[in-house]
Formats: C-alpha cells, structure tokens, sequence
C-alpha cells in the first residue's frame, strides 16, 4: 500500500475532478478545493461518472467509493490539512503557480509533497519563485493526459531544486494507483508527450495550409493509419516490426534518413486565417455530434482498448512465467 493515504486536489476543473476520481476509487482520502462554489457540482458529476468506468477498468480498490466522499471546500487551509500529496491543477501561468504554491505551503507539513499538473511549464520555473521556506525540494511536476483517470500517462519531472527522494515517492505513489509513470529525466518544456503532439499539430496546420488536404483527411489519416498502432505500442517498438527480419537496424540503415525529410521545412504562419480554417474544418468534421455524445464515444473506446491491453499483457506474463518454468 502506498504510503500517501490522504490527498488533497487544488483546482476542480476538469483534470483536478479526474485526479480525485482516480484517487478516491483508490481509497484515498481526497479533499478537493476551489475557490468557485460552483465547481463543487461540476465535480461531483464527474467523479459519478468516472467511477463505474474505473470498475471497468479494474481500478477501483474500495468498491463502495461514491462522488460524495470527496471532501469539497472553498477554503485553501481546510483543504490542504492532513495532505500528504497536494496535486495542483491551476491555470497555466507561472505567476498564478508561483504565488500559489508559496501560499500552500503554510498549510502544510514540511514532509508533503507537491505535484502540479502542469502542462508545459517547467518545475524549475516554479521552483525560482517559491520562498526557500516553502521547500522547493518537494516540489514536483506529475503531468496526467487527459482524462487522468483514463490515460494511465503521467510524466515526473523534477526540477533543479527537487529531491531524488521527492522523485522517486512521486513515480512509486502513481504506479501504485495503476499509472504509467514515466520519468522525464531532463526538463524540457512540454515534457514528453505534449512535445510529440506539438510536433503532429505543426505538420497538420503546415498541410491544412499549403492546401495539401482538409482537417477530417488529417483525422482520417492519423486514427485510420498510424493512430491505431500507438494505441497499442510506441514508434521505437512499431518501427522494429517495420524492418522486418532486419528489425530496427534495418530502418536505421535504410529508412530513418529519407524519414527525417518528411516534414514541413518551415513553421506554418498561424494567423487568423488558418486558426480559422482549422475551427471550420473541425467543426464541420464533428457535425452535429455533441460534446457528451464525442466524450462518450473517445472514453468507451479507450476503455475498450485499455481493457485488451491489460488482458495481452496477462497473457503475455503468463506464458513467459510458463517458459522459465520449463528453462
């Protein structure tokens, strides 16, 4: 069992409800905050949402978990007494982090760590703003995908003021609550995956901009095609597959060059008209669906897949524990 048993979740959009849905279904003791009142409700239907999906999954620990054991308060001293791990899930600006962390941490004992969920901005930014009382050693990024009770991705990026020991209970507790924690081992911003989107997203507006195609080609291309093998492995391991007998020294050797020319040999200009072009597209790509009837459909699925994947990789332990049996 981990040894965070009570935590508490700084912001209740809709990644901080994600995170106390996932933690609570875990059997911790989650408390969440918000200054908005309003954001109680919103919350709690997401939280009921999620948990009989997390059953599902396999994920829920305290079969008897319900939306309203999530402890909810406008209060930021009330929330954050007893935390061990405070995840913080405010806006993206290093101001607001700053101020914000500094003024957590008089709430809390010096042993409880923080992790925010920042996409993009690094730890060590954050750290520089912190006061030295406030411990910056304990301060940590753990960057969920969302929608974090779904994805089991999340990076741990420590900055330069952050303790190995902070890192290494940080990557422990989220692989204890069925997470793929991955730690990022140099900062950068965007982390990892975020970075990789980016990536795609360039070349996507580069297309869609040199009238190359329209935004449901590049859908289609991407869930159609080389979509549906990340979702079950990486590109490394997919480009292995690739070569053939020869493997991954086949494509370096005869592939990798001509790959590193495909891609946009400038950034696309990304002025009103192609933002533009993009909202128009997409939104005539999505049509009348909803935004509950498309959340719907990309959460069974996954759920779907996740499920086979868990199911592969039961399979796959099993008959290697059948060959070292037989060794």
């Amino acid at each position: 069992m981990s040894e965070i048993q009570r935590v508490a979740i700084i912001g209740c959009g809709t990644i901080g409800a994600s995170w106390a849905a996932l933690f609570l279904a875990h059997g911790l003791t989650v408390t969440a905050f918000d200054i908005n009142p309003a954001a109680e409700a919103t919350m709690r239907s997401l939280v009921r949402d999620a948990l009989p999906v997390l059953t599902r999954l396999g994920q829920t620990k305290k079969a008897d978990a319900k939306a309203e054991d999530v402890i909810f308060t406008t209060d930021l001293a009330e929330a954050l007494k007893g935390a061990q791990l405070v995840q913080e899930n405010g806006p993206e600006r290093l101001d607001f982090k700053r101020e914000l962390l500094n003024s957590m941490t008089k709430h809390i004992s010096s042993e409880t760590i923080i992790a925010t969920s920042s996409s993009g901005l690094t730890c060590s930014s954050i750290q520089e703003g912190m006061d030295a009382a406030a411990k910056p050693e304990r301060c940590v990024v753990g960057h969920p995908f969302n929608p974090p009770h779904l994805i089991p991705l999340v990076e741990v990026v420590g900055g330069a003021q952050t303790s190995e020991d902070t890192v290494r209970r940080m990557m422990a507790f989220y692989t204890s609550i069925g997470k793929k924690a991955v730690h990022v081992q140099k900062e950068v911003v965007g982390h990892i995956a975020n970075r990789l989107q980016g990536a795609i997203m360039r070349e996507a507006l580069y297309l869609l901009q040199e009238g190359v195609c329209g935004v449901a080609d590049i859908d289609d291309a991407v869930s159609n095609g080389p979509g549906l093998r990340w979702g079950v492995m990486g590109p490394s391991t997919l480009f292995h597959l690739g070569g053939g007998p020869g493997g991954v020294q086949h494509m370096a050797d005869h592939l990798l060059g001509p790959l590193m020319s495909w891609y946009a040999p400038r950034d696309p200009v990304v002025d009103d008209e192609l933002k533009q072009k993009w909202v128009d597209g997409t939104l005539a790509m999505v049509g009348d669906r909803s935004f509950q009837d498309l959340s719907r459909q990309r959460d069974e699925e996954l759920i779907r897949l996740l499920n086979v994947r868990k199911e592969w990789d039961g399979y796959a332990q099993e008959q290697q524990q059948q060959q070292q049996q037989k060794q």
